[in-house]
Formats: structure tokens, sequence, C-alpha cells
């Protein structure tokens, strides 16, 4: 692997403010104008207050900056979260009681996300197998999409009341019969924005947030429309003062109700914090200082937020994939670009707040769709089917379980498949949880042998012989004597190479040479 030569990284704390001050309150801006409508559309498609979905935001640029083990991610309500939040919501009660009720069960599972950083769960991950992974991502995707179609074409809520995703795509005759056409005409159009922005090529347009874009479009539609007047009011955002929603909004009475609160604490803590660890692993990788994040601290923080966010009633946050993503490409440096994007939503929720009020709800559905796009797109599908036909099995029946039943269940079920599929190839049942690793040194040269197999549910221990190399050897992974190395260790393995090498050390694996590949994929699944 080619060796890059390391830019010198930025300053960190009051001297990175200053160092890079122009370049991060610029990405901070500019994510702020991506991040505002999707923490809002994020929000009222959680059956959250609006507002809340902006009081996560500024909680996490605002607070989590300043003790976050990342440098570029982005701290603030996710989508991929929408589905369990709707759904503590809905299961507490509903309405303003259920939003109380939900909110104990994310305080606890802060304080759970708090814990995994002190136990040093970062590593957490790496357990699952990377199919069930993305097929629950795309299972949320479809979920968003099934769930904001009605938003799109402003039908009254009524009409998807007590429906679950399966049922509203069944019901989607029914919402087109019943369309508001102006609002929808809208929602088409922000759709079609949002769709259609990121293949124009000019250089000056591109670096203007499709969401954006999208409000600039919305706002003066809806003007000209009149639908203060003329339109219901479920049809645009309804955000109220700041400063009067502030307050301790948690209710914990709804723990009497223990089987679901456990169950709604460990969903919370377990989606939000693989979410967070991936992204934070995949902003890793577009950092041009590839800088290597402390994914426990950075657990730690997110906890932390998340804590303070469910006291004064906000929504879990995590590190955001889209916004950290933008945030690199617009050049920020430090956290200080977080901090910014957090900041910048406090000014406008405190001085322009009437303008928050102007915005059509199907033009935040437009949004959300095009994100549910993203985490279900085709091409997720073919990925996957290239990797390897039981890895499209694993994603399939993760995809299934989660919209017949719920996030943990469907993400059990893609594990369960992964397991039996490696007990029928011939996988050890000794050596399901545990890989004899035997790590040796002679010079300069580290020689890893794994035994028995190499699989997703025994890969922490062989991370831990590995993480335990000291940086700048030359490290050889022998594989020839195990069964069967899965899909989540060969792209694990790989991960581990392209990050040692940039330490200023040499990868080698070898001992593949009798093992059959189950694709042509260079990182599918080998076995005996």
């Amino acid at each position: 692997m080619e060796v890059k030569t390391k830019l010198t990284a930025p300053l960190d704390g009051l001297a990175g403010l200053k160092e890079n001050f122009s370049t991060d309150a610029i990405s901070g801006f500019i994510v702020f104008l991506l991040a505002l409508p999707l923490s809002l559309g994020i929000a009222k498609a959680s059956e959250f207050p609006p507002i809340m979905g902006l009081v996560s935001a500024i909680i996490g640029g605002i607070v989590v900056s300043f003790i976050m083990g990342s440098r570029l991610t982005i701290k603030g309500p996710a989508a991929g979260l929408i589905v369990i939040v709707a759904g503590a919501v809905n299961e507490f009660g509903g309405g303003e009681t259920g939003w109380h009720l939900a909110l104990g069960a994310m305080v606890i599972a802060g304080l759970v996300q708090i814990l995994f950083g002190v136990f040093k769960l970062g590593k957490l991950a790496d357990f699952f197998p990377l199919s069930a992974i993305h097929g629950m991502l795309a299972a949320i995707g479809l979920i968003i999409i099934a769930k904001q179609i009605p938003v799109l074409l402003d039908v009254a809520p009524a009409l998807t009341k007590g429906k679950g995703p399966i049922a509203l795509i069944g019901a989607i005759p029914t919402f087109i019969a019943h369309l508001d056409p102006k609002a929808s005409l809208i929602g088409v159009v922000c759709l079609a924005i949002m769709l259609g922005w990121p293949f124009i090529k000019h250089p000056i347009f591109k670096k203007i947030p499709a969401p954006l874009v999208v409000l600039i479009v919305a706002i003066p539609a809806e003007l000209a429309m009149d639908f203060q007047t003329t339109e219901p009011a479920y049809a645009l955002v309804h955000i109220g003062n700041l400063m009067e929603n502030i307050k301790v909004n948690v209710d914990f009475s709804g723990f009497a109700q223990t089987g679901m609160f456990i169950k709604y604490v460990v969903m919370f803590a377990l989606v939000g914090t693989l979410e967070s660890l991936l992204t934070v692993k995949a902003i890793d990788m577009l950092d041009p200082y590839r800088r290597k994040s402390d994914a426990n601290k950075d657990l730690i923080a997110v906890g932390i937020g998340n804590t303070l966010a469910a006291i004064l009633g906000g929504l879990p946050m995590i590190s955001e994939v889209a916004r950290s993503s933008s945030n690199v490409n617009n050049g920020a440096k430090t956290r200080w670009a977080n901090f910014f994007h957090g900041f910048f939503i406090l000014g406008f929720v405190l001085l322009a707040s009437h303008l928050i009020e102007l915005i059509p709800n199907t033009a935040l559905a437009a949004m959300l769709i095009t994100v549910g796009i993203k985490l279900a797109h085709p091409k997720e599908f073919i990925h996957t089917f290239k990797i390897g036909k039981e890895q499209l099995s694993i994603f399939l029946i993760t995809i299934f379980f989660t919209l017949y039943e719920d996030l943990l269940v469907g993400i059990a079920a893609g594990i369960g498949l992964k397991i039996i599929i490696h007990l029928v190839n011939g996988l050890p049942i000794t050596s399901l949880f545990k890989a004899p690793t035997l790590v040796s040194f002679e010079g300069d040269d580290y020689l890893v042998e794994i035994d028995k197999s190499a699989v997703f549910t025994n890969y922490l221990g062989i991370k831990s012989k590995l993480d335990a190399i000291p940086a700048g050897f030359n490290v050889t992974i022998d594989l020839k004597n195990t069964k069967i190395v899965d899909h989540s260790v060969m792209e694990n393995l790989h991960h581990f190479e392209h990050d040692y090498v940039e330490n200023g050390g040499t990868v080698k694996i070898i001992g593949l040479d009798e093992h059959k590949p189950v694709s042509a994929h260079k990182l599918a699944a080998r076995k005996i």
C-alpha cells in the first residue's frame, strides 16, 4: 500500500480556534444551513415538537464540541433514529404524554452511552456483521419514505394514524386521492431539487446546500399561495418560543412499563451508538490530516449530550454522517466547525424564529424522503449482492424483520442468520466467540497467526491483539489455519491495514491461497 506524506495537523483548543477561525466558521455556517431544516423535519417526523430538533443540534454543537473525541464530526439529530423515537412516543401513549415518557428512556440510554465510553466499548461496532448493519439502515430508509409520502402530499394526519410502514405503502393510492394540490406541488418541486441538485456540476452552485435551495423556493411559494390563511394548520411548521420551551421536560414514570422502557433504552443506546461509531470511522477516513478519533471519548461526549438534550426535551443525537461529510468537504479543520454550526442555529432561533414558521411541511418531507432514498438506494442492494449471496440474504432478512417488527428484532435476525450460515459452512463451534490468535515478533517483524476461524463474533479478540502491536513495524497476518474468514473480518482487516500503514508500518495478509472466495469481490468471505 502506498504511504502518503502526512500533512501537519491543525492545532486544537483555543489555539485551533485562532488558527482556523475563518475556515471553521464558514464550514459551520454552511452546515448550519443544512442542519436547520433537517433538524426540524427529523423532530416532526419523530413525533417531537419541531423546536426540539433544534435544541438537540444546539447542544450537539455548543456543548458536545468541547468534549468529543473526533475533530470533524457534526453532532445532532439523525434521520436514522426517527423510527425508534416515533415508535417510543406512540407506544408510551402518543402526543405530549408519549413525548415526555419517551424522554425518560432517552435519558437512561444517554447514561448507558456514557458507560459504553467509560468501559471502552467504542469497538462495539466491530462485533455486528456489516450486512446486518446496512440492512438495518436500508430498512430505516424505507420506513422514512413510507412515513413521509403522506406528509409530502399534505394529507390529513388522521389518514395515517396507527398505520405501520407496510400499511402506509399500501395506502399510497388513498393519499394521492386526498392530496392537497398547492402543498403537494411545493413538495414535489422540492423533492426534484433535492434529488437533482447533486447532478449540478457548476462549481459555485455545487457549494450551495440543496436544503437551502429548497427553502429559497418553498418559502416564497408558500407566501405567494398564502398558506397562513388558505391551508390547514398542519401544512406549516410551528416551533414556538425557544426560551419558553427550555425546561425539564423528562418524565420517568414510563419505567412502570418496565419491558417497553428497557426495550427503548436498549434501542436508543445500541442503534445510536452504532451509527455514531460508524460515522466517526467513516469521517476519519475522509480527514485530509488522517487524525484518529478517540471513539470511547466520543461516545462519552455523545452520551452527555443525549442525557442533557433528553432532560430538556430534545431528540437523541449522533455523529451525523451527511452533515459531517459536508463539514469535511467545506474545508473544516477542527471541532470548532461543529461549535459554530450549533452557535448559528441558536442565533437564528433567537433572532429569526418567525422565518422558520414560514416553511411548508411538504418541503421538510422532501428532504427526509431524500435521506430515506440514500439509505435504501438500489445500489446498496447491488453492492451487497456483489460481496456475496449470503450477505444479501442477511441484508434482506434484516430489512424484513425490521419492517414487520422493529430494529432490535431485525438486527438480531440478521446476526442469527449469519451465525447459522457460518455453522452450515463448517465453522467450529468452539471458535464462534474466540479465535486462538498467537502474536510473535523478531526484530522489526510481527507475525499474527489466527487459528480455526476469523468471523464477526470473534473479531473483537483478534482486534485487541492487533491494536496492541506498536506502530511502525512490519506486520504479517497469517490466516492459513482458519476454516472461514467472513466479510466483516476481511473489511476490518482492510481498515487495520489502511490505518497501520498510514502510521509508518507495513501489513501483509497471507495464508488465503487455499481459501475459496464466495464472490469476485476483493473483500468477500473466504472458506476452505
